[in-house]
């Protein structure tokens, strides 16, 4: 949590310590988001077996007196052209892809501690699962799992790679694995490059544009709907990890970034039919409990400050972030010092997340909405009411917004 105030009409934010602990990879991926929906790359028909780095990720932009000629290889499937974005948590290349010529991103994880290791495998997990594919969900085309000069596709639950098995296992225990060379593993991530820039960028840099809003708040719902179908939890749904594609003229979101996202599928839920109970062998997941108290402050929900919350968080995150687009609600980052989308509640000279304060003031209303001059129609303005309750059984889940948020912006 942060100690923020006004100042000369802007809000400024500093740093004091947190109420409720975060795990420690909370804060490791703000700047590492930039990645889309991949574009068509050739076929790797001999997934299993493994290739020279060099022949997945040529990076002539960075010399390196210890690899041999290029000329010694087969060409590189894809053409590191230049650094896009930089966090500890790893970074993000522009690229082509050499067999079809198209522009990509590719993000490059480092898994030398197990923090990092649970982030990376947590994104490949989801993104593996997702066996079709949505329009404004970030869809992953390949991984590449790199150590000691070589490089091997990623294939969930292939026992065949040690390499895998040794990350799971790392991720697993929370420590080293005792008995391997230090030398790290890398994850690389190919997914379509973006150009859009992410959603702060995007709305703040342009006028008011109410069609632009209701277009948004249709593909953000559909996205989630789409994802909690899936038995997937973002967890870490803002601004930062939306992304924007212009390639097909008009704007489409991509919802990214699942460092800390959850796959709940595996689980049955059980439920009771008179005396019996009954296992449905399918999953809810706004019936599977997370303990975990992550994300970003300004757009978690009451449930997760307390660390006992299921995917109905995630409609909350979603609520701030409508709320904010529609007002053009923004604060400034404290460590990036950026202006960002996200509404707040004043104390004084203080600013405080909506969901911390609900959860020390359960009774607070909102007021909804905040700007005097604001043009909302009483449908959405109910249907943030409902996003943001502080009981998440008093909000609608994906599915029920989905339809809802139709008939509001149809409205509109």
């Amino acid at each position: 949590m942060e100690l923020r105030k006004a100042t000369q009409g802007r809000i400024t934010s500093y740093r004091r310590g947190c109420k409720r602990a975060k795990p420690p990879n909370a804060n490791l991926r703000r700047d590492v988001n930039k990645v889309l929906r991949p574009l068509p790359v050739e076929n790797n028909d001999d997934e299993d077996e493994p290739m020279e780095e060099e022949q997945c990720f040529s990076t002539g932009f960075l010399k390196n007196a210890n690899l041999e000629p290029a000329t010694h290889f087969k060409a590189p499937r894809y053409s590191l052209i230049r650094e896009v974005g930089r966090g500890s948590y790893g970074v993000v290349y522009e690229a082509i892809a050499r067999r079809s010529g198209a522009r990509v991103a590719v993000k490059k994880l480092r898994c030398d501690a197990p923090e990092k290791v649970e982030l990376a495998l947590a994104e490949f997990w989801a993104l593996a699962s997702l066996e079709k594919k949505h329009e404004n969900v970030v869809q992953l085309e390949e991984c590449v799992l790199q150590r000691n000069g070589m490089a091997q596709k990623m294939s969930h639950g292939n026992k065949r790679s040690r390499q895998y098995l040794r990350l799971v296992e790392t991720s697993l225990k929370g420590e080293r694995i005792l008995g391997y060379p230090e030398e790290p593993c890398y994850l690389w991530f190919v997914m379509e490059f973006c150009d859009g820039g992410d959603l702060n960028q995007y709305i703040l840099s342009r006028r008011p544009d109410p069609r632009t809003n209701r277009s948004f708040m249709k593909q953000l719902t559909s996205a989630v709907a789409f994802l909690h179908k899936n038995n997937i939890v973002h967890r870490d749904l803002k601004p930062d990890n939306i992304l924007i594609s212009q390639n097909s003229g008009s704007p489409v979101i991509k919802v990214a970034d699942f460092g800390l996202s959850k796959v709940c599928a595996g689980l049955s839920c059980i439920e009771n039919e008179g005396d019996d109970q009954v296992n449905r062998n399918t999953v809810n997941v706004n019936k599977f409990w997370l303990s975990s108290a992550c994300g970003s402050d300004f757009y978690m929900a009451p449930e997760v400050w307390e660390g006992h919350y299921t995917a109905k968080a995630d409609i909350f995150a979603l609520g701030i972030i409508i709320w904010a687009m529609i007002e053009r609600i923004t604060f400034i980052d404290a460590e990036s010092k950026r202006e960002l989308l996200g509404t707040y509640i004043r104390q004084g000279s203080e600013i405080v997340p909506v969901g911390e304060a609900l959860l020390e003031n359960p009774k607070m209303v909102l007021h909804i909405p905040q700007k005097t001059r604001s043009i909302m129609s009483e449908g959405v303005k109910r249907l943030l009411q409902d996003m943001l309750a502080v009981n998440p059984q008093d909000r609608p889940d994906a599915f029920q917004l989905e339809v809802r948020m139709d008939q509001v912006t149809c409205a509109a």
